[in-house]
């Protein structure tokens, strides 16, 4: 299944707290995108990751403990996903995470969300200019390239 930008890229949100979840779903859909569904643990990433998403919006802390990292990782590599870390402790990222493009400090205001998701989309495609305020990218801007 690929997408024709801009058409409507697929996100996976990836964070055990629903009411959070249920306002990160809110706001990808008011901003165009199309969610795959929520997963509060590893098992249930991986599910949703078969539908390869375009974007992942990933906690570090799940349902499952600190395995956040580990799903990036694993999306960023094996299903080409680009994966922004959305945690209340970016400091558990510090030297970031192969295949992530960066991480983003919670609580992210709702808007903050559509800006965020529009520059992961954006740099699929080899465009880092512009990050939004708030996202601290990993890595040099040609690792970052690979991942897209």
């Amino acid at each position: 299944m690929s997408h024709a930008y801009p058409s409507s890229p697929t996100v996976l949100i990836v964070e055990d707290e629903m009411l959070v979840a249920i306002d990160l779903e809110a706001s990808l859909e008011e901003h165009g995108y199309r969610p795959v569904g929520i997963a509060a643990d590893m098992t249930g990433a991986m599910e949703l990751a078969t539908a390869r998403p375009d974007v992942a919006l990933v906690d570090c802390n799940l349902r499952d403990g600190p395995t956040g990292p580990m799903i990036g990782r694993m999306l960023g590599r094996n299903y080409g996903t680009t994966v922004i870390f959305l945690t209340a402790n970016p400091n558990l990222l510090d030297d970031g995470i192969d295949g992530a493009l960066g991480v983003v400090s919670k609580p992210c205001g709702y808007d903050s969300v559509g800006r965020i998701v529009d520059f992961a989309v954006r740099a699929r495609g080899g465009d880092l200019s512009k990050p939004p305020l708030g996202i601290k990218l990993f890595g040099a801007p040609s690792q970052l390239r690979a991942i897209a």
